[in-house]
């Protein structure tokens, strides 16, 4: 079966308006809603239709997203212990309402999305649902468990991720630093939420690149601890409106990597002080007036809080 490779943490190599106190508030979402009951997925055979979307049963096969092309309202059924992958390495390609179903226990060790815009242009995530993750069979500590997100190191243009839900992932969630010395693609993350995947949750290297309105969540009791920022050379990576609540785990802003110096700037965002920043090979993480240390991570209002709710393109 194919899969989407990915240069691992220790390779020498490595591959939105503000959000003020006052509207996150108006953006929360209990985090008692991350964990909602699951409805049972109709029908059988490798597709099923749905009134509003199709059910795509993980059967180790790969689904290729050509350039231009909109792909669109799929369940993917992952209770069959199999895996699937979506690649897109083509340019305008659109990946929206997607909901993936079950915990993906196929050990397989890839990457559920294997993606960059490779013609200079703008391509899009939205409206995901990876909330049920991987199997702890699929953790590493060399990080090659499951990614939810490879964005490989040829992407030269931009994509825009949001309204995005993953979660327990046993690998990076979006893993998004190989085009650093590369292809030099930008990358923006808004709206979107993740939490308790290890190695870390959002991984960026390219100028222009930046994570808006977005939040990190860890807790020990469940799932991985990774890192919640990870900024990896050349950057500057830009944060805004975001929390990053780590409860002690981990590194919350980690800068640097394999040797590599890069720059992060944080703005109007909070993070667990006691988790910290990390700044490793002479790098820099400006932290702006506007930057607190009592974070409360919020699920951005549009990010769906279940597979159903996200392949149907219902909005929470």
């Amino acid at each position: 079966m194919a899969q989407n490779p990915r240069t691992s943490e220790t390779e020498s190599t490595p591959t939105a308006g503000r959000n003020s106190d006052l509207t996150r508030r108006n953006y929360v979402r209990s985090l008692a809603a991350v964990a909602t009951a699951a409805t049972a997925i109709g029908g059988a055979g490798t597709a099923a239709a749905q009134d509003d979307y199709e059910v795509i049963e993980a059967e180790g096969q790969t689904i290729t997203i050509d350039a231009g092309e909109t792909w669109e309202n799929k369940l993917i059924d992952m209770t069959t212990g199999q895996d699937i992958i979506i690649t897109a390495h083509s340019s305008d390609w659109t990946i929206r309402n997607i909901g993936f179903k079950g915990e993906n226990t196929s050990g397989t060790g890839s990457a559920t999305f294997g993606i960059s815009d490779t013609g200079n242009g703008t391509s899009t995530i939205e409206n995901v649902y990876l909330g049920d993750g991987s199997s702890a069979g699929n953790g590493n500590p060399n990080g090659h468990g499951q990614t939810a997100f490879w964005v490989a190191p040829d992407h030269n243009g931009h994509i825009d991720f949001e309204n995005v839900n993953i979660q327990n992932f046993a690998d990076n969630a979006i893993y998004g630093s190989a085009p650093g010395n590369k292809g030099g693609g930008t990358i923006h993350i808004d709206s979107t939420f993740a939490a308790n995947c290890y190695v870390s949750h959002f991984r960026l290297a390219t100028e222009g690149s930046k994570v808006t309105n977005s939040s990190v969540y860890v807790d020990s009791s469940h799932g991985y601890v990774g890192r919640g920022i990870w900024g990896w050379a050349p950057g500057t990576i830009e944060v805004e409106g975001c929390q990053i609540e780590m409860n002690g785990q981990n590194t919350a802003i980690d800068a640097g990597a394999n040797g590599s110096p890069t720059e992060i700037n944080v703005t109007d965002s909070d993070y667990d002080e006691q988790a910290g920043v990390a700044k490793h090979a002479g790098s820099t993480v400006q932290l702006g007036d506007s930057v607190g240390t009592d974070p409360k991570a919020f699920i951005p209002q549009g990010v769906p809080t279940s597979p159903e709710e996200a392949a149907s393109g219902s909005q929470n």
